[in-house]
């Protein structure tokens, strides 16, 4: 992982995001793109996400009653995880974290960044999660490669796809949400009552935000394309766009997702899938799909 080749990246830019950015492995391969893992804390002791423990175990726990909590990586990884992309050679880090709404992160890796002399480190606040997160990473490599410079990628680039990215996620049931200090208990008992399946986005300061409802769970797929559609519709002819699909626990229906998309909308440049990560699936819980839009032209 993390293989280091400056054939593609002459200015040795490394890319650094959380375990909320959803990037597999396989997704990381190749690219600069490190990973700092947020801590889960169990009964039985406290884990790194995506290192040894997944949405498949958080899963697994809630269906039998437990509710895990999440925490921040600890100051001492940061470091860690700096101090190696210098040993690698990289001379420059973008960083782009989960939203400052959900998490301290963002924050403690800009005050570690800011005291560092052997790097010059930039970190973004996505005000996102999740898709927002990856698809503005694997495009930001995209665009390294394709050699834009420094001062544009953080001065102009980065904050314009934060600005235009937007992922919608539904959420199969309320009660993680609501027990984890996230959602009002009231919503919480009126969706679980009415069977309705919210779906959520992010509001401007990086909050949670319900965006629509929908009755039931085989309405939520319509739906998740009408706001990508929606969105692009706003955008006008010729805007260029990135697409993305998620899902926690169900591939299938996010098979059958991404396909319904990619037709409505086939003038995608990427179209990106990725897995929920252990941390966002504490409070959402399973059967989660998650659709985004990115658009990369600014008007």
């Amino acid at each position: 992982m993390n293989d280091v080749c400056f054939d593609r990246n002459p200015q040795k830019i490394a890319l650094l995001t959380d375990s909320c950015a959803d990037l597999s492995a396989e997704q990381r391969a190749g690219t600069p793109i490190f990973v700092l893992p947020l801590k889960i804390r169990c009964r039985d002791g406290e884990f790194s996400d995506g290192v040894d423990i997944f949405a498949s175990d958080i899963y697994a726990r809630q269906a039998a009653g437990e509710l895990p909590q999440t925490s921040l990586p600890d100051g001492g990884s940061v470091k860690d995880t700096l101090d190696h992309i210098a040993a690698l050679g990289y001379e420059k880090v973008i960083a782009i974290h989960l939203s400052s709404g959900l998490s301290g992160t963002y924050n403690m890796v800009r005050l570690q960044g800011l005291a560092r002399e052997d790097l010059e480190v930039a970190v973004f606040d996505s005000l996102s999660g999740s898709l927002g997160i990856g698809i503005t990473l694997l495009q930001v490599w995209e665009d390294i490669q394709a050699g834009m410079t420094w001062d544009k990628l953080v001065e102009q680039r980065v904050p314009a796809l934060i600005r235009n990215t937007y992922p919608y996620f539904s959420v199969d049931t309320l009660e993680y949400l609501q027990k984890g200090g996230r959602i009002g208990k009231i919503t919480a008992l009126a969706g679980t009552m009415l069977n309705i399946k919210p779906l959520v986005g992010f509001a401007a300061d990086g909050q949670l935000s319900s965006v629509a409802k929908v009755r039931g769970r085989k309405a939520v797929q319509g739906k998740l394309l009408e706001l990508l559609s929606a969105r692009a519709a706003e955008q006008g002819q010729g805007r260029r766009y990135n697409l993305a699909v998620a899902n926690g626990g169900a591939p299938e229906e996010m098979a059958q997702l991404r396909q319904t998309i990619a037709a409505a909308l086939p003038e995608h440049l990427h179209f990106w899938q990725g897995e929920m990560d252990a941390t966002l699936s504490v409070y959402i819980g399973s059967g989660v799909l998650g659709a985004c839009i990115q658009f990369l032209d600014e008007e």
